[in-house]
């Protein structure tokens, strides 16, 4: 299995490393959209607003991403913070998800 790391290629220019980012931004953000309809299916399935932010999750999921980053060749810590930040950004979007789908009558809330 080739890591992430041994497909980056060299390159000339700017102008080459940033279509190069270009291209992988087409990857990731449909994949980001997609995680964050997760973040909806989450918000429907649990009962209580006080359920959406689930520390042991976020450890869990941490320590996976920092293992994988190892494994392809990555910075854990770079990795970390990414994850970190993008799921504080997701938590607060399952707590709005969470208030509309109350609202909308589509569950009751208890905090």
């Amino acid at each position: 299995m080739t890591r992430a790391i041994d497909k980056v290629e060299r390159c000339s220019s700017m102008a080459e490393v940033r279509a190069r980012i270009d291209a992988l931004d087409d990857i990731l953000v449909p994949l980001l959209v997609e995680r964050g309809g997760y973040m909806t299916q989450a918000a429907l399935n649990k009962q209580r607003e006080s359920q959406v932010r689930d520390e042991g999750r976020i450890e869990f999921i941490v320590h996976r991403v920092r293992e994988r980053a190892l494994a392809e060749g990555g910075e854990p810590e770079v990795i970390e913070a990414i994850y970190r930040s993008m799921m504080e950004t997701y938590i607060a979007y399952e707590h709005e998800e969470f208030a509309r789908l109350v609202e909308q009558g589509a569950k009751t809330s208890v905090k």
